[in-house]
């Protein structure tokens, strides 16, 4: 493999306009919106399976992975760009295109491709299922079908509507709106596992089986799931220079966030802890205003995440152009998957071991060493080599643990 800098590199940067720079505040917010998610919602579950001392431990190592990687694919741009003369590099397709020609692109549109579903695919299972557990334990409501499955029918005619707009700015307001009710709904859940936890006092475990670390890790690469973002957001940063700092300083306090958020669910609820933290909670107003809310912010950020989606598969297939049967076709076969997952942590595990971990780990290490590996030393490289094995391992591991679950849920 070789350098690749005989063809253009203008894939457009995804879920990114021609905006002016950004400030580091606004950098900084960026990059929390990028990176949270609905994998946040599975990690007390994980910390049931792990033991809150090991959920902590590997919450917090791949929150130092995920970010070193992300600065690696940095690092990995502007050498290419300063040193070695490419044109810009606007996203992580064209760093692939850059480092390892059109297989590297390629590998990298497919990631992209299957981890956004699968964001979406998680989306929808956490609506459906919620709003199933808001209606209470019924029996079969309408032509043989449960809660669960017409609920997720019910959304797909507006899902329709929702990614046939063609432009991101026109879904500005509602992605904004969704995220204010994704604050306050998450701030609500963890007051209540506070209350809760001081009431029940459960029994908790410090440390799960080996085979649950594997599954744990997989759920916490899913919750870290902006890598495919940091591209595009150092690019519109205005001080570049600072990019790194503000990088590490939103990493540690999403992590923060996360480890309070998934420590406090299993404090709360030890090991009745549901794969989605809120299916715990009663059926008094409070407790369904926050689903509720969950809901909501996931039903306007499910056509934010398919827009990369959306450009890959149109610029492959359309040449560039919009395409709405594509879309739609899209969206039907993303919630056709939804129904066959049974269990929403066992999916998070799934998808962020067999995807997320290679994109997140193996790929950055992959590229930066290709770039500098005629100039770094031997620690830089058994460090990427490392990195690379270690996302091996538990692409393997992580997705046979996962895969195990899901089958056991659907025996």
């Amino acid at each position: 493999m070789g350098f690749h800098n005989g063809e253009p590199l203008h894939e457009d940067a995804p879920l990114l306009s021609n905006a002016p720079l950004s400030s580091p505040f606004k950098t900084f917010a960026n990059i929390f919106i990028a990176i949270v998610g609905a994998g946040v919602l599975g990690l007390p579950y994980s910390f049931k399976r792990t033991g809150w001392f090991m959920g902590l431990v590997m919450l917090f190592l791949v929150a130092f992975l995920t970010y070193r990687c992300m600065m690696l694919l940095v690092y990995t741009r502007r050498k290419l760009e300063s040193n070695l003369g490419f044109p810009r590099i606007n996203s992580f397709g064209d760093l692939g295109l850059a480092t390892c020609g059109r297989i590297g692109k390629l590998s990298v549109d497919a990631m992209i491709v299957l981890s956004q579903c699968g964001f979406c695919v998680g989306y929808l299972i956490f609506i459906s299922t919620t709003l199933a557990n808001l209606v209470g334990d019924t029996s079969a409501l309408l032509l043989g079908f449960g809660p669960k499955v017409l609920f997720l029918w019910g959304c797909f005619p507006f899902q329709l509507g929702l990614n046939a707009i063609p432009s991101l700015t026109h879904l500005a307001p509602l992605s904004i709106f969704a995220d204010v009710v994704d604050v306050a709904a998450k701030s609500v859940v963890m007051v209540e596992d506070v209350l809760v936890s001081l009431k029940n006092r459960p029994p908790l475990v410090a440390f799960g089986s080996w085979s649950a670390l594997f599954y744990g890790l997989g759920v916490a690469v899913y919750a870290f799931e902006g890598v495919g973002m940091v591209l595009p957001l150092e690019a519109e940063a205005k001080r570049k220079d600072k990019f790194g700092g503000i990088l590490g300083m939103g990493m540690l306090v999403i992590s923060i966030l996360y480890a309070s958020f998934a420590a406090l669910g299993y404090f709360a609820f030890g090991e009745e802890t549901q794969g989605i933290i809120t299916s715990n909670f009663g059926q008094g107003i409070i407790s369904a205003l926050v689903k509720l809310g969950l809901c909501i912010n996931l039903f306007f950020t499910f056509p934010l995440m398919m827009n990369p989606v959306y450009e890959v598969v149109e610029r492959r297939l359309c040449d560039s152009k919009y395409c709405l049967w594509l879309r739609w076709l899209l969206v039907l076969g993303v919630s056709l998957v939804a129904l066959l997952v049974p269990n929403f942590a066992d999916f998070l595990s799934l998808v962020g071991s067999s995807i997320c971990v290679i994109l997140s780990f193996v790929l950055p290490a992959m590229f930066h060493y290709q770039v500098f590996k005629d100039e770094m030393g031997w620690s830089c490289m058994v460090w990427d080599g490392a990195v690379v094995v270690f996302g091996l391992v538990i692409a393997v591991t992580g997705t046979w643990s996962s895969l195990k679950g899901i089958l056991a849920s659907n025996a």
